[in-house]
């Protein structure tokens, strides 16, 4: 088998499939990316979303035993918003990351990848496949910079010269020897804007993440979330672009390249009082094709609670009220009572301390306590 050729057959392949960029790496190891996990691991800067066993996620033959070869692929998804809905006073809104406008962006990746799955298997029957989506056991980003998608950024995404960091990773191990491609040289050179800007100093460094701070992860916990970083939330319901945003390198990009990556401007960017009572069943419809609903309804409705504090919205008081008596999650009554001190309007404590009453919940007890505090500062 002529593998140059095969290689060369599959690049024009891809491009007729949607795939706006592929790429062949060699499934050794991945020796300096297990040493930055470990010592990742130490310091406590793991989500606890990763595979846990850093030897799968670095070590191709634990994958897929007589690996040779691993085949990047990159899907330019679109940065602005067209269409894009107003927040304003009495109909403030919240807003979806980039990265779930549109389909849920694990579906479309696959679709790519096993029609290229299904390319190699016509032409070598006895060929041995794995791919994998975000959620697998690879790195997406080690195995991007090892095949020439891009450069390990800064900002901890993988930037390409034609897409910026505006891209969905996805790979395929295989058992077929396919030459290498050359990995780029980094590219941002004495630019620390990402790290310098960074909302909660979750970029400790160029290149190294505190998951546990970052915001794009606090948005997808299902607890009470930390006081220090409610301020910092924003209108934010579901991940962060910070980090892309500022990057010169995305100056400019904006790719509509996938009809299933356009958003619908008023899901993405909601209004937000509605969120704070739909049903599962709404949700999920409305919701369920997003990248940005795999944790359920429960953290966007405690960010919508968070991002009304943000803009101090008086006209959400009856709702915020509502949900403090009513809910049957502590999460939601104990924000919900924090978010009250937070607008500051003074019927509130009144209706704080009608509630206290009947609330048993020893840590949505503490969040009144809290609401009142903030009251009380503002009235003194």
């Amino acid at each position: 088998m002529n593998w140059e050729q095969l290689k060369l057959d599959l690049i024009e392949y891809s491009k007729h499939i949607g795939i706006d960029k592929i790429g062949f790496a060699s499934a050794e190891p991945f020796q300096e990316l297990k040493h930055r996990l470990l010592r990742q691991e130490e310091l406590g800067y793991q989500s606890g979303f990763e595979e846990p066993d850093i030897e799968k996620r670095t070590n191709p033959q634990l994958v897929l035993s007589g690996a040779q070869s691993i085949i990047a692929i990159a899907l330019a998804y679109p940065s602005k918003l067209k269409n894009a809905p107003q927040s304003k006073r009495g109909e403030r809104r919240g807003i979806f990351c980039r990265a779930s406008w549109g389909q849920d962006y694990h579906a479309v990746l696959r679709d790519r990848l096993q029609k290229l799955e299904q390319f190699l298997q016509e032409r070598v029957p006895n060929v041995q496949v794995k791919s994998m989506v975000d959620t697998g056991e690879l790195s997406d980003r080690a195995v991007a910079e090892r095949a020439g998608i891009g450069w390990s950024g800064k900002n901890c995404a993988i930037i390409t010269p034609e897409f910026g960091s505006y891209v969905y990773l996805g790979e395929m191990l295989t058992n077929l020897p396919f030459p290498p491609d050359i990995p780029l040289e980094e590219g941002c050179g004495t630019c620390n804007k990402c790290v310098e800007v960074c909302p909660t100093g979750a970029l400790i460094q160029g290149g190294q993440l505190d998951s546990q701070k970052c915001i794009a992860f606090l948005t997808q916990t299902k607890g009470f979330l930390a006081e220090e970083y409610r301020v910092k939330i924003g209108n934010r319901l579901y991940g962060c672009d910070t980090c892309q945003t500022v990057c010169p390198k995305n100056k400019g990009i904006d790719f509509h390249l996938h009809p299933e990556m356009e958003a619908n401007p008023e899901l993405v960017k909601p209004l937000l009082k509605p969120l704070l009572t739909i049903g599962n069943r709404e949700f999920k419809e409305k919701y369920g094709y997003m990248s940005g609903s795999w944790r359920g309804k429960k953290p966007i409705q405690r960010n919508a609670i968070l991002a009304l504090a943000h803009y101090k919205d008086e006209t959400a008081i009856p709702d915020l009220i509502a949900v403090m008596k009513q809910d049957p999650r502590p999460v939601m009554r104990g924000t919900a009572a924090w978010a009250l001190g937070r607008i500051g309007m003074k019927e509130a404590a009144e209706e704080i301390e009608k509630a206290k009453q009947a609330e048993q919940d020893e840590q949505v007890l503490a969040e009144m306590e809290k609401g009142l505090i903030m009251l009380q500062d503002i009235q003194n």
